[in-house]
C-alpha cells in the first residue's frame, strides 16, 4: 500500500481516468467496465477506511460525516455514477489529509518545545571531571555544567557562575535575564555569556517545559463552549439533512417532474454538500491555535473554556505584593534631619556601612540603594542585632544604629521634625529606618515595595478594554492606596484576610464576571472563587496558586493579562467567522441542489475549499502578536548625591 500523499495522488489520477473513460463510453461500451474497475481501485486506495467506518456508523444509527460519505458513494455506484463516486472519495481523502496536517501543525507547535532541551548533559563528578550522560537519566540534585552558548538541559538553581540567559522559549521575554548563584533557570533556555554550574531541581518529566506541554495538551483536550455547541448542532443537523435528501429523492419526481435518476443524484449531492467537515473543524483549530499562541508567549490557559471566558470579564482584582509590585523592598527616598550638623554624603556612607553587614530585607534595600562604586569605606565592626528594633555596629570607634522609630522613642531621641518626616513616608505606605548615634537621629530612610515595570500600561490597557481593575491586599491600607495610585487604579482595599478577599469577590461577581490575579497561598481562595484566576509568574507563584489558577503567567508582565483578554476576543470573532462562512457555503450549495444544478464532485471541492478556509483562518491566531515583555535592568540608584 502506498503511503500518504502518493496513495491519494494515485487515487485522484485513477478517478480522473474513470471520469474520462465515462465520457467515451457511448462510443466504446467496453470502457464502462474498465472505468468501473478504475473507480473501485480509486475508492479502495483513498477511502476504504472511511467507507468501512461509515457502514459501521450506519449500523449503529450514528449519522456522522463518514456515514454520509458511505451513503453518497454507494448511491452513486447504484445509479451508474461510479466516476463521481471515485472522485468524491478521492477528493474527500485529500481534504481530510490537508485538514489533519493543518491540525497537526497547530497541535505539534507546542510539543516542539520539548526538543529545545538537549539530549545529553555534562554531569559533574566528585573528582571534578564531567561525564556526558542522557538528559533523561540525570537525577534531581545532580550538579551539571552548561557551557556558554549552550541550551540549559534541565531546570535547576545556579550554584556557580554569572551569565545572561535567554528565556524567550519559556517566558516570552525578549531580553536575556542576568543569572547569578541562587537564581533559577529552566530547561530549553540559552546560556549566553559564561559557564554556569547548576544543581538540578526537576527531572526531565517534571521540568517547566514538560509542565507547559502537559498544561496545553490538557487544555486542548477540554472543549470550549462554542465547540460543544457546534458538536451538538452537527449531531442534530446531520439527521435533518438525511431527511431532506430523502425527501428530495422521493418528492422531486412526483412534484417537479424530475427523472428518478436525476432526483437521486441531486439528493446524493445534497448529502455530500451537507458533510459538516468545515463546521466541525471551525472550532478546534481556532482554539488550539490560540492556546499555542498564548503558550509560546509564556501564558498557559487551562482549557478552551478559559480562552472563551476571558472576553467576558468585567473587572479584575489584583493582589498587591508580588503582583502589582515586585515583592522586593527598595530604597525610594531618604534625607538627613539636620544638614548643617550631618553632611549628606557622610550619612549615606555610614548607613551603607551598617546596612551592608545586615541580612535584614530592609537593611539590604538601604545598602543596595546607597551603593556606589569606588566609595572608600572601612567595614563596620561588631554588628549586633537589636530584636524588634534594628542593628548596631561600630565604625572608627563610633557606634551607629540603623533602627526603627520605636528605638528612637525608647532612647528619647524623638522630635517633631522626626515625627513629621516619618509620618510623611508612612502615609505613602513606606517602611522607615533611622540612622542614629546614641545622641541623635542623623537621617531617615524610606523603603517600599516598588511598582512592577509596565503596571501602569497594563492598567490602562485593561481600562481601554472596558475592564475595571481593583486592588485587594492584606498589606497596610496606606501602602495599598499608594501603590494603587501609582498604578492608576481608583478602587483599592488593604488589610484584607483571605476570607475578606473572598467576600469582596462575591460582591464583585454580582456586577459581572471577575478575574483575580495573585501569587501566594493567601490568594488561593480568591483565585478559586473568581470566574478566572491568573497566577503571576511561574517562577514565583506558590504551587497552590498555580494549581488553583485558570491562567499561569510565566513572566511577571502584567501586560500579558490584557493581551490574553484581547486574544480571547479575537478568537471569539474568528470562531464565529468560521461558523458563518461554513454555513453560508452550505446554504448556497443547498440552493443549487434544490434547483438541480449541483454535482457531487463539485460539492466535495466546495466542502474541501471551505474547510481549508476555516483552517487557515483559525491558524492565523498562532501568530497573534503579544506585546514583547521588555526586561528592564534596574541598577541601584545613586542616592548619595
Amino acid at each position: 500500500m502506498l503511503p500518504g500523499w502518493p496513495r491519494i495522488g494515485a487515487a485522484l489520477g485513477l478517478a480522473l481516468l474513470a471520469e474520462i473513460s465515462h465520457w467515451f463510453t457511448p462510443q466504446y461500451p467496453a470502457l464502462e467496465y474498465a472505468g468501473m474497475a478504475l473507480a473501485v481501485v480509486a475508492i479502495a486506495l483513498s477511502g476504504l477506511g472511511v467507507y468501512k467506518a461509515g457502514l459501521q456508523s450506519l449500523a449503529r444509527l450514528q449519522l456522522g460525516i463518514h456515514a454520509l460519505m458511505a451513503v453518497a458513494v454507494t448511491g452513486a455506484f447504484l445509479i451508474g455514477q461510479w466516476p463521481e463516486a471515485a472522485m468524491v472519495m478521492a477528493l474527500y481523502a485529500a481534504a481530510e489529509r490537508i485538514e489533519d496536517r493543518a491540525m497537526d501543525r497547530a497541535r505539534l507547535a507546542i510539543r516542539n518545545l520539548l526538543r529545545l532541551a538537549p539530549d545529553t548533559t555534562e554531569v559533574l563528578q566528585p573528582n571534578g571531571h564531567s561525564l556526558t550522560v542522557p538528559t533523561a537519566d540525570v537525577p534531581t540534585g545532580a550538579l551539571v555544567r552548561v557551557a556558554p552558548g549552550a541550551r540549559i538541559p534541565l531546570d535547576g538553581e545556579v550554584i556557580a557562575g554569572h551569565s545572561s540567559v535567554n528565556q524567550a522559549p519559556i517566558t516570552g521575554e525578549s531580553v536575556p535575564v542576568d543569572k547569578a548563584p541562587g537564581d533559577s533557570v529552566w530547561a530549553g533556555s540559552i546560556n549566553q555569556q559564561a559557564e554556569l554550574q547548576l544543581r538540578v531541581s526537576a527531572a526531565t518529566a517534571n521540568s517547566m517545559l514538560a509542565r507547559i506541554v502537559q498544561a496545553v495538551e490538557q487544555a486542548q483536550a477540554s472543549k470550549a463552549p462554542t465547540q460543544r455547541f457546534v458538536d451538538r448542532f452537527a449531531a442534530i443537523y446531520t439527521p435533518i439533512v438525511m431527511v431532506l435528501a430523502l425527501a428530495l429523492a422521493v418528492l422531486a419526481p412526483l412534484l417537479l417532474g424530475w427523472t428518478w435518476l436525476d432526483a437521486i443524484y441531486q439528493a446524493l449531492a445534497l448529502l455530500v454538500i451537507a458533510c459538516p467537515c468545515a463546521l466541525v473543524l471551525s472550532t478546534p483549530v481556532t482554539v488550539v491555535s490560540a492556546l499555542t499562541a498564548a503558550a509560546r508567549q509564556g501564558v498557559l490557559l487551562k482549557g478552551g473554556s478559559v480562552l472563551e471566558a476571558a472576553r467576558q470579564l468585567r473587572s479584575i482584582a489584583l493582589d498587591k505584593t508580588g503582583t502589582l509590585t515586585t515583592g522586593k523592598p527598595t530604597l525610594v527616598d531618604w534625607d538627613v534631619l539636620d544638614a548643617a550638623q550631618t553632611p549628606r554624603a557622610e550619612a549615606a556612607l555610614r548607613a551603607w556601612q551598617v546596612a551592608s553587614r545586615s541580612d535584614h530585607p530592609v537593611s539590604h534595600a538601604v545598602a543596595l540603594g546607597l551603593q556606589t562604586e569606588g566609595v572608600p569605606a572601612s567595614p563596620a565592626q561588631d554588628l549586633q542585632a537589636l530584636p524588634g528594633r534594628g542593628v548596631q555596629a561600630r565604625i572608627e570607634g563610633q557606634t551607629y544604629y540603623l533602627v526603627n522609630l520605636r528605638w528612637a522613642q525608647e532612647q528619647q531621641l524623638d522630635s517633631p521634625a522626626l515625627q513629621a518626616a516619618v509620618q510623611a513616608h508612612t502615609l505613602l505606605g513606606r517602611s522607615v529606618s533611622l540612622l542614629a548615634t546614641a545622641q541623635q537621629v542623623l537621617a531617615v530612610f524610606a523603603v517600599a515595595d516598588s511598582l512592577r515595570p509596565h503596571a501602569q500600561e497594563a492598567v490602562q490597557q485593561l481600562q481601554a478594554l472596558g475592564i475595571t481593575p481593583v486592588v485587594l491586599s492584606g498589606d497596610h491600607p496606606d501602602a495599598v492606596q499608594a501603590i494603587a495610585q501609582q498604578a492608576g487604579i481608583l478602587e483599592a482595599e488593604g488589610g484584607l484576610l483571605p476570607e475578606d478577599k473572598l467576600r469582596r469577590m462575591h460582591q464583585l461577581q454580582a456586577e459581572g464576571a471577575v478575574g483575580m490575579v495573585g501569587d501566594g497561598i493567601n490568594d488561593a481562595p480568591a483565585l478559586a472563587q473568581a470566574d478566572m484566576g491568573f497566577a503571576m509568574g511561574g517562577a514565583h507563584s506558590t504551587d497552590m496558586a498555580m494549581e488553583t489558577a485558570d491562567v499561569v503567567l510565566m513572566h511577571d508582565d502584567l501586560r500579558r493579562i490584557p493581551d490574553t483578554i484581547a486574544l480571547s476576543q479575537r478568537a471569539h470573532r474568528v470562531l464565529w467567522q468560521n461558523i458563518a462562512l461554513a454555513l453560508a457555503i452550505k446554504a448556497a450549495f443547498f440552493a443549487l441542489a434544490l434547483m438541480g444544478h449541483a454535482s457531487m464532485w463539485l460539492a466535495v471541492l466546495a466542502d474541501m475549499g471551505v474547510s481549508l478556509l476555516v483552517v487557515a483562518n483559525g491558524l492565523r491566531l498562532r501568530s497573534t502578536p503579544y506585546k514583547k515583555a521588555e526586561q528592564e535592568v534596574h541598577k541601584p540608584h545613586n542616592l548619595c548625591a
